[in-house]
């Protein structure tokens, strides 16, 4: 199988994580659209829509830069017409976009936690609506970006804020499989087992001493192109670990994701994995 010819439609694809997986999907020749707010660079974070379009032409795929607020409906809805008349139609959406305050309740001011929730849980409802129509076309993919749903109370008790956007973003995963199951359209959630080292991260954190126990976003590219990889619903509907996909077709060697080579550090488990 492949990803050639496909096209992917990728939320906050500017740097980290959804850069990882654009330029991945590049590599079959998959067309791309890099869908985040970074027009400009940043003084603090590396990459732009423009600067990752770049990367995926180099690496084999063809781009198409587009620089969407995903709050914002109405260029939501006219960045996925541009989208699907350049390329001919869209076969997946990668929700990618994200928004991260880890704190509690008395303490988070409210426009923030607004904020998290209009770019963590409302835009993958909001994207997804406004894909759908492109997507009953192609039988394609929804990929979130979400947690599974752990109920321990330690993930409620320090930033319940944050988990309740993000536990939304997999709630809505589980209902969309079951709604769009008639369009043949697979929805997933993908989560990290281990911390990802990105310059986001390091920018919460304020240095990169925690990256000795973090792993590389290749492991989330290469766990999404297996989930998009996939056919005819076969995998749907569930809320999906790095590493256990890629365990589950049969990758059994982990070493190479570490963001310090020949490290001997244990590696720490992200947020919402015990």
């Amino acid at each position: 199988m492949s990803l050639q010819g496909k096209t992917l439609f990728i939320t906050g694809a500017s740097r980290g994580i959804g850069r990882e997986i654009a330029l991945r999907a590049a590599k079959d020749g998959a067309n791309i659209v890099i869908a985040a707010k970074s027009a400009a660079p940043h003084p603090k974070l590396p990459g732009t829509i423009f600067s990752v379009a770049a990367e995926v032409e180099a690496a084999g795929g063809k781009a198409l830069a587009l620089q969407v607020d995903v709050r914002d409906e109405t260029v939501v809805q006219q960045a996925m017409a541009d989208a699907s008349e350049h390329f001919g139609g869209i076969d997946a959406l990668i929700n990618n976009a994200g928004a991260i305050k880890l704190t509690g309740v008395q303490h988070i001011e409210l426009k923030r936690f607004d904020l998290m929730h209009q770019i963590n849980t409302r835009a993958v409802l909001l994207c997804s609506q406004a894909a759908l129509p492109y997507l009953k076309k192609s039988g394609g993919h929804i990929l979130n970006l979400s947690p599974p749903l752990n109920l321990a109370t330690k993930w409620f008790a320090q930033y319940s804020p944050y988990t309740v956007t993000k536990y939304g973003m997999s709630m809505l995963t589980l209902g969309m499989s079951e709604e769009f199951a008639p369009y043949g359209i697979s929805v997933n959630s993908l989560w990290p087992q281990t911390m990802i080292a990105t310059a986001a991260i390091e920018f919460q954190l304020g240095s990169r001493e925690s990256f000795k126990h973090a792993r590389t976003p290749a492991i989330m590219a290469d766990a999404a192109y297996v989930i998009l990889d996939s056919s005819g619903r076969s995998m749907t509907g569930r809320l999906l670990i790095d590493e256990e996909v890629l365990k589950e077709h049969g990758v059994t060697e982990f070493e190479h994701y570490r963001f310090t080579p020949d490290s001997t550090e244990t590696l720490m488990p992200d947020l919402f994995i015990d």
